[in-house]
């Protein structure tokens, strides 16, 4: 087997592979001077150091490469004793090539692996006790710049923070590694905890697996390669998400996709079981022309899937939107209201019981795909105008009536007691885990009196950006460390991002959220501009946190829970779970049963 082209010219800036093996004799055959030589020596091989001045000439071919990589590699000088390891890291080489009648060049990854040894213990099985255990290593280091076709899984039974040092120098290595550091301190990452270097030890194997140690050098293949390897170990390395974010951030591949987000794109995709294939088809098409926001469309897709099943089960001869008619749609709106859970679905999982009529909210969903289905196939002409989608599939009054706002207002005592437990909030009231809290305590609490006193949506909050506070006096802007002016009469405005039903606006608050907010304003490491997906703009996230927002469930998993613990309030009441979306019902029901406009405030 022929050894792989060793890496030729300057790789990158500031670094150029040390080697070249164009010069080389890579001739697999040992010649007869060279087998005469080797046969020779014997056991004396082992023993490089001791050859004779004519055994080393009549070995030149074999021992010029490695004395070229010996020179290359970055290795201490204690005492010496690095030099009589390469003595025998050659001796080792040159047994082998004795035993196999042929140079190291014709070995295949196998026959390397042999040689290096798949563990320690298979190592001192091969070799005399005499022989370091620092041999190990440094061999590989040896057919690593040799260009050997070594298994790369081999790296993770070695140190490869120390293997990269040695083969690209310490300095390079330590640069480079400083580099994505830097990026995620920045960005808020702890990286340094005690005996923690499982970062460091990540980057290392990327520089091994891509032959380079420039970052530069790196792209999203090479990190694909990185993760299956991880994986070959059997266990999950969240360093390895912390890298691509930092390489993202430089610009060498995409940003990772977080687990959550990759299993709800899995359980979003649509499963056409029981649906013709030219309903499918159409939907299909309907999906990716429309102009609805992707979630509605999500929605709506289920309904129309739904009604297609309905089609096989009760109108098979019907197989497209062309062929429908005002009966088949009146079939259809009097299948919707008898409906119940359950019924045409292709999962069986589902929030309610099965057999369970139907709410009134989830009909008029499926009637209002039908209607915006139908009205977009006939005004882009795909179908003839044979029906008002508006008045063919129109909501029973019956359904209409059972729709309307349906607001969970927390009771006021409860609700009061929440208040007092978020403006008294400590860093003790919240969860942490083995290596310490998940947000620094500033943002938690600046989210906590987010969701107490601005009265917005969940997502609102995730979207607000820095600078969203600014204070007035009189109609005037003045700064927040003006406290006399403070202390009287100034209002706290809060921008709120544009959101599900309009678009940005500006609305005052209490002064007691602003003044949260400024302080983790101005302890917020600098974050990279994230997009946000409404706008489609790149913006500086307030809530954000080592290059990414806080979760979606922050709110509802971690801040309700430890708020209604401190104020020794169940989770749950009357109306059922304290949820983000009803402090908003609350806030907005006590504005309008005021006699006068309230302030918000809690004393």
């Amino acid at each position: 087997m022929t050894a792989p082209a060793l890496p030729a010219g300057n790789t990158g800036p500031g670094w150029v592979w040390p080697l070249d093996g164009a010069s080389w004799d890579r001739e697999p055959q040992l010649s007869a001077d060279e087998r005469a030589v080797l046969v020779q020596t014997g056991p004396r091989l082992l023993h490089s150091s001791r050859l004779a001045r004519t055994e080393r000439s009549a070995l030149a071919r074999l021992l010029g490469p490695l004395e070229q990589v010996r020179s290359c590699l970055w290795i201490p000088d204690k005492a010496g004793h690095h030099r009589w390891v390469d003595y025998q890291v050659v001796g080792i080489l040159l047994a082998r090539t004795a035993e196999a009648e042929s140079t190291w060049w014709s070995r295949d990854t196998t026959a390397w692996t042999r040689l290096i040894g798949p563990n320690a213990q298979e190592w001192s099985r091969q070799w005399p006790a005499q022989t370091s255990p620092a041999c190990r290593p440094r061999l590989l280091a040896y057919a690593y710049l040799l260009g050997a076709p070594v298994d790369e899984t081999l790296f993770l039974r070695f140190e490869r923070l120390r293997l990269a040092r040695t083969v690209f120098g310490p300095e390079i290595v330590d640069r480079e590694v400083d580099t994505v550091y830097g990026l995620l301190r920045g960005w808020g990452y702890r990286l340094e905890t005690a005996g923690n270097h499982a970062l460091r030890t990540l980057i290392a194997h990327a520089m091994l697996l891509n032959r380079s140690p420039l970052l530069a050098d790196m792209d999203a293949a090479l990190l694909e390669r990185l993760r299956q390897a991880v994986r070959s170990t059997g266990r999950a390395s969240g360093d390895l998400h912390s890298l691509q974010r930092a390489l993202a951030a430089l610009g060498r591949c995409e940003p990772p996709v977080a687990r959550n987000e990759t299993l709800l794109s899995e359980l979003r995709v649509q499963r056409w079981t029981d649906v013709a294939a030219p309903w499918a088809e159409i939907v299909s098409r309907w999906f990716d022309n429309s102009m609805l926001s992707r979630n509605v469309r999500l929605a709506y897709r289920q309904d129309l899937a739904r009604m297609g099943r309905w089609l096989t089960a009760e109108q098979p001869q019907i197989t497209e939107p062309a062929q429908w008619t005002r009966a088949t749609c009146a079939a259809w709106v009097a299948t919707v209201d008898r409906m119940r859970i359950g019924d045409y679905v292709e999962r069986t999982a589902t929030r309610g019981v099965f057999g369970d009529p139907m709410s009134a909210s989830a009909k008029n969903s499926a009637l209002t795909a039908s209607r915006a289905f139908f009205r977009d196939l006939q005004e882009w002409e795909w179908i003839p105008r044979r029906f008002d989608p508006g008045r063919a599939l129109e909501t029973p009054r019956s359904v209409r009536t059972l729709l309307g706002p349906n607001p969970r207002v927390i009771a006021d005592g409860v609700w009061a007691k929440l208040l007092w437990a978020g403006i008294n909030l400590t860093a003790e009231d919240l969860p942490t885990t083995s290596s310490g809290p998940r947000y620094p305590f500033e943002l938690s609490r600046a989210v906590a009196l987010t969701w107490l006193f601005s009265g917005q949506r969940s997502d609102e909050i995730r979207r607000l950006r820095t600078g969203c506070i600014r204070w007035q006096h009189d109609g005037t802007a003045v700064s927040p460390d003006a406290a006399d002016v403070l202390a009287r009469d100034t209002v706290c405005l809060l921008d709120v991002p544009a959101h599900k039903t309009g678009t940005s606006f500006t609305k005052p608050v209490d002064p007691l959220l602003g003044q949260d907010i400024e302080v983790w304003q101005s302890l917020r490491p600098e974050q990279p501009l994230m997009l946000d997906a409404k706008t489609g703009e790149r913006v500086a996230f307030l809530f954000a946190h080592r290059a990414k927002r806080v979760s979606k469930d922050y709110i509802n998993r971690t801040i309700i829970p430890a708020l209604c613990t401190k104020a020794g309030v169940p989770a749950r009441d009357v109306r059922g779970k304290i949820t983000s979306h009803r402090a908003r019902s609350t806030i907005a029901s006590q504005l309008y049963n005021a006699k006068e406009p309230m302030t918000e405030q809690c004393s």
